[in-house]
């Protein structure tokens, strides 16, 4: 008995086959078991030699349907078998694995490194995946912004430090000295206070420094080996740094827009894919798997939401449809002048802040007025669009959409607002020829270094919207939540503690980072003050999520929001960008300031330092510009956009036919179901399920 099972044991350890798939004869049965042809013994010894020489690991016997003997005859087969292998094949082998070891420790280390990972999986466990694509969201900017800063410390900043008092600088050819008279520092002893007053308003002390355009200097370095143009790397550096945060939103974009197709379709196909895909067999611990359970709830709860509203919108009749989209039109001009009036206060609020100055903290409050105004704006405007939104009773992803494009409407066109008040005081609304603009092409007895006054205001934004961040939380969110917890009125339970709206806060960071884009070609430290500020807001809307907000009573689909997330802050790259434009080839920089002093326009540094390159370096410049490189281009550019529409076109199709034969086949069950139910009852088959 013995040697038969070895020997099942051993053509079980060598075989090719499955042990599951194998059949064997029982222990009461006088079946034989059948020998094996010469062909199929050389098919099995060619697979066990693949097996052998494979880096398999040893079969589970658990699970196998065998006699306990027969198991531990397999076991001590298999521990008996030698693997016969090459150097080359066990160097191969070793190479593999010590490989795949490294990918999941460094795997390993990623995820511990990851900026608030555990804090996001919490976040989304308690309060669904839109609440959490915001804080993603956040820890993408933070992640930019300091980013950008070593980008702008490392071309900027550094070298401005180390060539201050070294090297040449571009020199006037034909001075005027009214336009050079530029002195920020305050003659005499200041009150102490005041120090303070600098510090928030980027005045004073703060003024001549490296955090702003007018510290820095237009030194040229030569040297036999080695130049350094300042204002030449200043200007790539912010063209650079554009660029680079085009590139970084573009890739998320890319990252979030597969995400969203692939999550798409039906809700019957998002119901599948949630309940028997949606699980993480990786959580560990009942903590984890609250947190998962909590998401995939929150999920489930959205569809189940987005198609009850689709349903009784179909079930609309024809006059019911007529008034909502009545309805509809009219609250969107009602939102549309709520948002005009908003425009009308800032331009407004600006030029009585430009054309009134005091000293002390009346002073700080006019220099502050624009950024009151524009906040107060961004507060009322939006709660009184969510009201709107209310009645027009769109899909809650909808509602979010809609919110965000009202609300970056009203926000990134205050700022253009103010910024074109800005300018028009600065270059005389237009008119050169003007008694303040005909000497300089400027207004200099205002405005003596223009581009230090935009990086102030751009500063003050900044810290403005930090300040109220803290006030709100302090102020206003602790003391409801405390009212609330502590207080049995109607009124206030009615009233309950405030929801964590995603939209709002979104809008304010593509309001601070669109302020930081506007202000880095002027105040080029600015990055890293918003990295630092975005990071205690994360700090602070943590806070205020987990211990003073309740879950949304109104749910929306995260892939879809954070998608949009993206394309408002692409609107906010795109007003930037066409500040820094203008600013570089429009206005004519200032004479008594800055590394572009005793230009034409800022861009005129490029076509300087281009006359002064190598005779080969023009001609490679000048071949890459012509129409020889640039058709060709273009051309092979046109090619492969083309190929990728092709086959982004054939994958789409794919999917549509994948998607369909998913609904046939679940249309195909439903019947099959049907007529068994039917059978059953024409025929009186008992039903044993109803039974138990």
């Amino acid at each position: 008995m013995d040697s038969k099972l070895q020997r099942q044991a051993s053509s079980l350890s060598y075989s090719g086959e499955p042990a599951r798939l194998r059949r064997f004869p029982s222990r009461g049965s006088n079946q034989v078991i059948r020998s094996s042809s010469p062909e199929e013994e050389e098919e099995e010894e060619e697979e066990e030699e693949d097996e052998v020489d494979g880096s398999e690991e040893p079969r589970e016997l658990r699970n196998t349907p065998l006699p306990m003997a027969l198991k531990r005859a397999v076991r001590r087969a298999q521990q008996m078998q030698v693997p016969v292998v090459s150097s080359s094949e066990s160097w191969r082998m070793k190479r593999a694995k010590s490989l795949r070891r490294f990918k999941n420790n460094a795997r390993d280390v990623v995820n511990v490194l990851t900026l608030w990972n555990k804090t996001l999986q919490k976040i989304g466990g308690n309060f669904g995946g839109g609440v959490q694509s915001f804080f993603f969201f956040l820890r993408f900017l933070v992640v930019l912004n300091f980013v950008s800063f070593l980008l702008i410390a490392g071309f900027v900043l550094i070298p401005s430090i180390v060539f201050r008092s070294v090297g040449s600088s571009f020199r006037e050819r034909a001075g005027i000295e009214e336009c050079l008279n530029y002195d920020p520092n305050p003659p005499g002893l200041m009150v102490f206070y005041n120090y303070f007053l600098d510090l928030l308003s980027g005045t004073g002390f703060m003024e001549y420094s490296y955090l702003f355009y007018g510290y820095y200097n237009n030194t040229v370095v030569e040297d036999r080996n080695f130049s350094y143009n300042i204002p030449l790397a200043y200007l790539c550096t912010a063209v650079f740094y554009f660029a680079f945060c085009l590139i970084c939103i573009i890739a998320r974009m890319g990252t979030a827009a597969r995400v969203a197709v692939a999550t798409g379709g039906s809700t019957v196909g998002n119901y599948s894919m949630i309940i028997f895909c949606g699980w993480d067999y990786g959580c560990l611990g009942d903590r984890a798997t609250k947190l998962k359970q909590g998401n995939i709830l929150y999920r489930v709860q959205v569809d189940l939401e987005e198609e009850a509203l689709k349903r009784r919108a179909a079930a609309l009749t024809q006059n019911q449809k007529i008034r909502l989209y009545s309805l509809r039109v009219s609250m969107f001009f009602v939102a549309f002048g709520l948002i005009i009036a908003a425009f009308f206060a800032v331009f407004e609020a600006t030029n009585f802040s430009q054309q009134n100055s005091e000293e002390g903290f009346l002073g700080l409050i006019l220099e502050y007025l624009p950024s009151i105004v524009i906040t107060a704006g961004n507060f009322v405007v939006p709660l009184l669009c969510d009201q709107i939104a209310l009645v027009e009773r769109y899909s809650p992803s909808t509602t979010v959409i809609l919110a965000l494009l009202r609300a970056v409407f009203l926000r990134l066109i205050s700022l253009g607002v103010l910024l074109f008040t800005l300018w028009q005081q600065i270059t005389c609304e237009g008119d050169t020829d003007s008694p303040d603009c005909k000497l300089c092409h400027y207004n200099h007895k205002v405005y003596p270094c223009w581009e230090t006054r935009l990086g102030q205001e751009m500063y003050k934004l900044t810290m403005f919207d930090l300040l109220v961040s803290v006030a709100v939380l302090v102020l206003v969110e602790f003391p409801r939540r405390m009212v609330v917890d502590n207080w049995s009125n109607k009124l206030v339970q009615w009233f309950g503690r405030q929801e964590f709206t995603v939209p709002y806060n979104v809008l304010g960071l593509v309001y601070g980072q669109t302020v930081v884009w506007i202000g880095a070609l002027f105040c080029p430290l600015l990055p890293l003050i918003n990295a630092v500020k975005f990071v205690m807001l994360f700090y602070f809307k943590k806070i205020t999520l987990f211990y003073n907000c309740r879950p949304a009573l109104r749910t929306f689909r995260s892939t879809t929001s954070t998608f949009f997330f993206l394309v408002v802050l692409l609107i906010g790259w795109g007003l930037a960008t066409a500040v820094m434009i203008y600013s570089l080839s429009e206005i004519r920089p200032s004479m008594g300031c800055g590394p572009f002093r005793f230009f034409p326009s800022m861009w005129s540094v490029v076509p300087n330092s281009f006359s002064s390159l190598s005779a080969v370096t023009q001609e490679f410049l000048f071949f890459i510009g012509s129409q020889a490189f640039s058709i060709p281009l273009c051309v092979l550019s046109c090619v492969v956009l083309c190929y990728f529409v092709a086959l982004a076109t054939s994958y789409g199709r794919s999917v549509a036919l994948l998607r369909n034969q998913l609904k046939l086949e679940g249309r195909d069950k439903q019947f099959l179901v049907k007529q068994i139910g039917q059978l059953t009852r024409q025929l009186q088959i008992p039903n044993h399920s109803a039974q138990y």
